[in-house]
């Protein structure tokens, strides 16, 4: 019970993983290749030494977290985890062929969890041999300073697994909440279109970016405005999310907005593109 899997080294794989050896856990950080491999723990360095700024953590903790983290390509080297994360891009086509051949790599005591955003854990664990075993972790970015997992419970989710993740998420110092396994669960079914009615703003010229934003900000003490935060997010994810929603609801209040749609098209995804709402350069905003 001292070892956890991580798949996906981006920005939210390197994040749980932190997050997991601050909770004294051994973890095996999945990727694709040893050139992934080596951005992802460079991105687990970088993470640590925001977390040290902000005196999260003592200059002393980095070697021991770094210690704790190992990065492979294989899945087998997972065989001795109880558990393991699953952070890659929000695709139902992609995780349920990971999570099938997680399936039949590893023993079927092993909890496998999904760290998606919106898409039905219960439909993931039909490509499994074990869904009393499939279960919902939802982080929230930056993973090492939101206080918050959603825990999402798919409808054969054992209690004894849920009751595992709960008493983890303790461990890992978060406040969890359970979710009914149902489009965007609770964080994205109310944020997500919170956000796309803020692009419909924008679209309708009722207020310019920073008008909208700065409401936001002002007027309801939101930390980011929705376009901020949608930059930071990714559009692309955002666009995923928000189609998940039309198509699972079949109601016209989720329809993604066209200005969001025509910005996914145009390869502004936000932050990580360097352009979205905003253009960004070196990591600030224009």
């Amino acid at each position: 019970m001292k070892t956890i899997g991580v798949i996906g080294g981006g920005i939210m794989g390197s994040g749980i993983a932190q997050v997991m050896a601050q909770a004294d856990y051994n973890v095996i950080l999945i990727e694709a290749t040893a050139s992934l491999c080596r951005k992802a723990e460079q991105r687990v360095s970088k993470s640590i030494d925001r977390s040290i700024e902000k005196k999260s953590l003592k200059k002393t903790d980095k070697a021991k977290l770094l210690k704790r983290i190992v990065c492979s390509t294989d899945i087998h080297d997972l065989k001795h985890s109880f558990l393991v994360i699953e952070a890659i891009p929000e695709k139902i086509k992609l995780k349920k062929q990971l999570f099938k051949k997680l399936d039949q790599a590893l023993p079927s005591n092993v909890i496998l969890a999904s760290n998606t955003s919106s898409i039905s854990i219960s439909e993931i664990a039909t490509s499994t041999k074990r869904p009393t075993k499939v279960i919902g972790m939802h982080f929230m970015n930056p993973v090492p300073a939101m206080p918050l997992v959603e825990i999402i419970v798919g409808k054969n989710t054992s209690r004894a697994t849920l009751s595992t993740i709960k008493q983890l998420s303790k461990q890992c110092k978060k406040t969890s909440v359970v979710a009914k396994d149902a489009p965007g669960f609770i964080s994205n079914r109310i944020l997500v279109p919170m956000i796309n009615e803020a692009i419909f703003c924008l679209q309708e010229k009722i207020g310019t970016k920073e008008d909208i934003d700065t409401t936001m900000k002002l007027g309801m003490h939101h930390p980011m405005g929705p376009l901020e935060l949608a930059d930071f997010i990714g559009l692309d994810t955002l666009l995923e999310i928000q189609e998940i929603l039309y198509k699972g609801f079949k109601n016209a209040k989720y329809r993604p907005a066209p200005l969001l749609k025509k910005m996914v098209k145009a390869g502004k995804y936000g932050k990580k593109s360097g352009q979205g709402f905003y253009r960004y350069n070196k990591s600030r905003k224009k």
